[in-house]
């Protein structure tokens, strides 16, 4: 009985309090007045031994903390940095190779973050894992204090979302958040921020819900202010990439950065602009294969968000809106679950899905394509006219370049589009469409949505050697694709 609320524990005593009233008036005994004192003596003594095992302290906050604590986690990261030196270049062109130039340096950052997956996948801010060689998580105390390696699986830098995974064993499980639903959320509603910023524990703060997002998505555009949920529960920087919870212990926000011109003004990335992000750097391409469509979370399967023409989804007959609820006669607890069930399937047989449109069950079969198969360097070349090659360290070096990001243009076809907006052989493509890219195929994805005659910006690193000086010169122009 000592979980029973204040309405529960009137009613237990009301009930026998009422009973035995009306026995003692049925059997006309003129004692009923004692026996029903004596009666009310006894559930008034149980009652206050109830109240002394419940602790007025363990409120919601406190019972909502206890809940996600386990799964909040300290990010650590260390980043190889080289300083370019140009003097050091001279002198190396001068002396040789035997010269040596300085030796790379390590920055070391830390942030928060939170687990999302029992597998141990972890979500944080894209900023805290951003460029990192290394990156390691620690438990909080409340999960036992581990550390682990762990790797990125994607990022967004529009969103500030990122994926990591824990290089754990195959058989352990950790615990998880829970997502609340999409825009489930009121204003002035109380709120919990928490991080383990500095790996020394978990860090709690409360506030109010102040403001909601205050614009509509836009497409590769970063997130800002208005996209934001805001709080006076103080986030610090330590704690970026830590949830933002309600009362009910359901993530509702990541916490992304504190307005310092302000004072008690936080701001939390909403979930579902976290869903959306998810959708879209863990989806079946990030195993290398193809499927084609994008999917978020549902309460029983997960949603089809988009289809992309031509696709395993498209060809399967799946559409924007379907509810896939069945993976080869499995059902979907999750999409990350989902993925990864599709993924085990590889591109060598069938998959049987279940889905529902309009309330009617359906179901279809579709067979993944390695992404190299379709977003190559022939699709580039096909639709650009350039030739484009991905930069190892080794051929940056010798192109006295200090960075492999992005990709070198090789070669430009005669009469391309590429050819038409002045495009040299030796320019270094940086970006797309506001996206940088650093590998073919997540160009060759960029370009395939494009429609023929459509436009995509080009970002270009014209890299122009003058004697025993390189100048680096930044151009922007807009590519038509055909």
């Amino acid at each position: 009985m000592a979980g029973l609320t204040n309405a529960a524990w009137l009613n237990a005593v009301a009930a026998p309090l009422s009973e035995a009233m009306m026995r003692s008036s049925e059997s006309g005994r003129k004692d009923w007045p004692r026996r029903t004192v004596m009666t009310l003596a006894m559930l008034l003594a149980v009652g206050t031994a109830m109240a002394a095992t419940d602790d007025p302290r363990r409120d919601a906050t406190v019972e909502s903390v206890a809940k996600v604590m386990p799964a909040v986690v300290n990010i650590g990261t260390e980043t190889i940095v080289q300083v370019r030196d140009p003097v050091a270049e001279l002198f190396q062109r001068f002396y040789g190779p035997s010269y040596r130039r300085r030796p790379p340096s390590s920055q070391y950052s830390l942030g928060s973050g939170v687990i999302i997956d029992e597998t141990g996948y972890v979500l944080t801010n894209d900023h805290v894992t951003r460029r990192a060689n290394r990156i390691w998580v620690k438990l909080s105390e409340e999960a036992g204090g581990k550390t682990y390696e762990a790797e990125r699986v994607a990022g967004s830098e529009e969103s500030d979302v990122a994926l990591l995974r824990l290089q754990a064993e195959p058989d352990e499980r950790f615990t998880a958040v829970k997502f609340a639903a999409d825009d489930d959320i009121s204003l002035g509603e109380t709120v919990i921020a928490l991080g383990n910023p500095f790996g020394l524990g978990g860090s709690v703060s409360r506030g109010i819900l102040s403001s909601k997002s205050r614009r509509p998505p836009q497409e590769n555009s970063p997130l800002s202010l208005e996209d934001w949920l805001q709080t006076d529960a103080a986030i610090n920087p330590g704690n970026s990439g830590g949830p933002l919870i309600n009362l009910r212990g359901e993530l509702i926000g990541l916490n992304v950065a504190v307005f310092s011109e302000g004072q008690g003004i936080g701001f939390a990335i909403p979930v579902k602009r976290v869903a959306e992000a998810l959708a879209d750097i863990f989806s079946p391409a990030i195993g290398r294969m193809w499927f084609g469509a994008l999917v978020r979370p549902a309460t029983s399967g997960v949603t089809v968000t988009r289809v992309e023409p031509d696709s395993p989804a498209a060809r399967a007959g799946l559409r924007e809106g379907d509810l896939i609820t069945e993976v080869k006669g499995q059902p979907i607890t999750g999409f990350i679950e989902f993925t990864k069930d599709l993924l085990a399937s590889g591109n060598d047989q069938e998959i049987k899905l279940a889905y529902e449109r309009n309330g009617v069950r359906r179901e279809t079969t579709t067979r993944l394509l390695a992404e190299t198969e379709v977003f190559n360097a022939q699709l580039i070349n096909r639709k650009t006219g350039l030739s484009l090659q991905e930069l190892s360290p080794k051929l940056a070096e010798r192109l006295g370049l200090w960075t492999t990001e992005g990709l070198l243009v090789a070669g430009v076809d005669q009469d391309s589009p590429a050819e038409e907006l002045g495009i040299k052989a030796g320019s270094l493509i940086i970006g797309l469409d506001g996206t940088p890219v650093n590998d073919v195929v997540s160009a060759a994805r960029l370009l395939y949505r494009k429609k023929a005659g459509e436009e995509v910006r080009v970002v270009l690193l014209i890299h122009m050697p003058r004697g025993e000086m390189i100048f680096h010169q930044r151009l922007a122009g807009d590519l038509k694709v055909r």
